[in-house]
């Protein structure tokens, strides 16, 4: 694709980078198959190839519209686009020099603005957070459905292990799971312990900063990953930990990008090219002990059966980290059989926040997807990232938990 990018942004490492990136794009409109807006809305300008020609129109000098900015707040940033595309476009990252851009040029006011300075404030501040969805959980009965349907149930994480072994790794906490899916991490924990790993939470990180960074507070996010690097350089220096463990895969996603967002950052650069090297989801770790993992997942698959289970991989797993197909063969490993899902590639409607901020469009990739996963006879939902967790379970008539949980309950029989 020919680009002319305007005087503003033509020079600037987001110009360069956004050049290389318009460059390699052919037109040929693979990406508008395998995108979730696209086979909803049927628009040009809501698929992947007609959301590049808005940027690069912008970026070119041509001024930015409100039907601009809303046709790429629809996009859901999946990254499916990326998976299906001939010519590695690098999709997400040419959406972040875009929005960024279309957001100085339109930016939002009344209700949308304060929608959005909210989520910024609550999400990431996980004490906050906790907080407020305390109070949910109170009041839960006296709230409109649509956000009542959003606040799970008091969740217990469950014993978490001294750390006693020598190999150590540093789990991420995160925001938002702390409170809503205690038991997640422990269960991490728990399963580690037993593959002779400890695992360890850092106090001082939180907020891997995918929210305020998608949220237009590019500085903000990057600010956080800075926090979460602080955090964890002492034992990463010291040659304590072997890596940084993430078990919400949109985090591990946004983790992973940490060296390309604060490449720019002269103290921080080198550090953030380091966490991101060490970043691993925990699909890839227990992929890499499967030495020690399979013998304990055979002698608890002889005692008990898996049951039968669905796996929604969620688009950070399959199309931002690709990692696929590790939790599947985990799962089978076990001793679960897996159900068979149609359309698997498609997003759930989660994508961060985007299931609070275009709620019509989530909730009908939610009803899609619940379709899909029920179609064939499951016992259980999995997945492997909090969001697509919570936003799943509201509609779900079958149990949607995280896949480490089933393999926690696995690895503990065989204690």
């Amino acid at each position: 694709m020919q680009t002319h990018l305007a005087d503003f942004i033509r020079d600037t490492p987001e110009g360069r980078e956004a050049e290389d990136i318009l460059r390699k794009c052919v037109h040929c409109g693979f990406c508008t198959a395998t995108c979730p807006t696209y086979q909803l809305l049927g628009d040009e300008l809501d698929g992947p190839r007609g959301r590049i020609y808005l940027i690069k129109q912008v970026l070119e000098g041509q001024p930015a519209t409100e039907k601009t900015r809303l046709h790429l707040d629809r996009c859901l940033t999946c990254r499916s686009c990326e998976s299906t595309c001939p010519s590695g476009v690098e999709y997400a990252r040419l959406a972040d020099i875009g929005r960024d851009v279309v957001e100085r040029q339109v930016p939002r006011t009344g209700v949308d603005r304060l929608q959005r300075a909210a989520l910024k404030a609550l999400i990431p501040e996980r004490t906050l957070f906790g907080s407020a969805l305390g109070l949910g959980r109170l009041v839960k009965p006296l709230l409109p459905r649509v956000i009542a349907g959003k606040i799970p149930a008091a969740d217990g994480a469950g014993r978490w292990p001294a750390p006693r072994h020598a190999r150590r790794m540093i789990a991420l906490a995160g925001c938002v799971q702390p409170s809503m899916r205690p038991s997640i991490n422990a269960a991490a924990a728990r399963v580690l312990d037993r593959l002779g790993i400890s695992l360890v939470e850092t106090v001082t990180a939180g907020c891997c900063g995918a929210v305020r960074f998608h949220l237009h507070d590019q500085a903000g996010g990057r600010d956080d990953a800075r926090r979460n690097i602080d955090a964890w350089w002492p034992a990463i220096a010291s040659g304590e930990v072997e890596a940084i463990v993430v078990t919400a895969s949109g985090c591990g996603a946004h983790v992973k990008e940490y060296g390309h967002l604060l490449k720019q950052d002269p103290a921080y650069a080198e550090k953030a090219a380091k966490v991101a090297s060490m970043s691993r989801d925990i699909a890839e770790v227990l992929a890499a002990e499967r030495v020690r993992l399979d013998p304990l997942l055979a002698a608890a698959g002889a005692r008990t059966s898996g049951g039968r289970v669905a796996f929604h991989s969620p688009c950070s797993l399959q199309h931002g980290q690709r990692v696929r197909g590790v939790v599947e063969s985990v799962l089978a490993a076990a001793g679960f059989e897996l159900a068979p899902v149609r359309d698997s590639h498609l997003c759930c409607g989660s994508a961060g926040t985007y299931s609070l901020l275009q709620p019509n469009l989530a909730t009908e990739l939610r009803d899609d997807k619940l379709s899909a996963l029920q179609q064939y006879g499951a016992d259980c939902i999995v997945s492997a990232n909090v969001g697509c967790i919570g936003h799943l379970a509201t509609a779900a008539t079958l149990p949607v938990r995280h896949w480490i949980e089933l393999i926690d309950e696995k690895v503990t029989q065989s204690a």
